[in-house]
């Protein structure tokens, strides 16, 4: 293990002994956000430590062998204890760097989805649909809750765009990759002589924020409208203006959410998104800075960038971006994510992986 590591880890060994000393203190508990802080600081360090002392006590159960073996009469003994500390060495070196990896502040949280119809017309709105029925028997797969914020039916059915809320742990850590274009080729629906069309959609994940004050936001540089909202939905939601849509005038970034059953659970969900949509542009541009001197293997990011192909005549899904063909098509579009998703986030973890190793080379 590198030098630069060692040292990295043993400050985080130093740290976790301060803290253990903080938090001893009875006073403590009369700051209780200092508390949390600490608490949490805590929790994510005192693993990484418990890795690092079994890695010393590898090293040293190493450096014994190595000296037994200088006794014949111990060879044979030492060659296996040698043999069994490399092993355990090389395991922990492994679970350590994993464990040194930066964390997603945002992987914990609830999400967004937004998936709106690109190019193909009534194919592309009914696409939508079969992208949230996807994603919706996703959430079912991993007992999460789907609730619908705002929808604009097709023509033909399906989805001109559709927002919706994922509650559960891990949510976005799991759907975060899926932003994007979603490209599809089958045969409409709506196709009388046969043919495959291609049509397209763009998918928007965007984790929830814990509150709107996570984002700054001038009551003077957002106008709130009210209107009655569309499609069915009862005597109640077509006989009152419940609907609200909300513009941010600096960014042009409008919501609206008419789901709802009152006007005031419609505004806060609409805000929610807003600030969700601005730290989502926010965090983009960072990408896009940062991509300029290094694109991760997950993509760019940018939403017009086709990421996926999902191939209906030959029963093929394509992620482009890491170059994985499954052919699952009935499993996937019933919701059996977990393959994509695993592989993506794989994907990642070894970017970050090479990304660790070049700094603290």
């Amino acid at each position: 293990m590198k030098d630069s590591l060692v040292k990295c880890l043993a400050t985080l060994d130093l740290r976790l002994s301060e803290l253990d000393a903080l938090l001893s203190d009875p006073g403590l508990t009369r700051d209780m956000d200092q508390y949390r802080r600490l608490t949490k600081e805590h929790a994510d360090i005192a693993p990484v430590v418990t890795l690092f002392h079994q890695h010393q006590q590898a090293q040293s159960d190493l450096a014994t062998a190595q000296d037994m073996a200088a006794d014949p009469a111990l060879r044979d003994f030492a060659e296996e204890e040698l043999k069994s500390a490399k092993g355990r060495l090389e395991t922990i070196e492994g679970d350590l760097q994993r464990a040194l990896l930066p964390k997603d502040p945002n992987d914990d949280r609830n999400t967004f989805v937004e998936i709106r119809a690109g190019t193909g017309g009534d194919e592309s709105a009914l696409f939508a649909g079969s992208l949230f029925r996807m994603y919706a028997r996703f959430a079912e797969r991993n007992r999460w809750q789907t609730e619908i914020l705002s929808h604009s039916e097709g023509e033909m059915g399906g989805y001109k765009e559709i927002i919706f809320r994922i509650e559960g742990h891990g949510a976005y850590s799991r759907l975060k990759f899926e932003s994007g274009g979603h490209r599809v080729q089958r045969v409409p629906e709506t196709e009388t002589q046969g043919r495959i069309h291609t049509s397209a959609c763009t998918v928007a994940v965007m984790p929830e924020p814990d509150d709107v004050s996570d984002v700054i936001i001038n009551p003077s540089e957002i106008r709130i409208d009210t209107f009655r909202a569309s499609g069915a939905g009862g005597q109640h939601i077509n006989k009152t203006d419940s609907a609200v849509r909300i513009t941010h005038l600096p960014t042009g970034i409008v919501v609206e959410c008419q789901d709802g059953r009152s006007q005031h659970k419609n505004k806060a969900q609409a805000l929610s998104v807003l600030v969700a949509r601005i730290r989502d542009k926010q965090m983009r541009e960072q990408q896009a800075q940062e991509a300029a001197t290094r694109k991760s293997l997950i993509g760019s990011g940018d939403r017009s960038e086709r990421i996926r192909t999902y191939n209906f005549p030959q029963g093929r899904i394509t992620d482009h971006r890491i170059n994985l063909t499954l052919y699952k098509m009935d499993a996937i579009m019933d919701g059996d994510l977990f393959e994509l998703t695993d592989t993506l986030m794989a994907e990642h973890q070894a970017e970050q992986l090479a990304q660790l190793g070049e700094q603290v080379g």
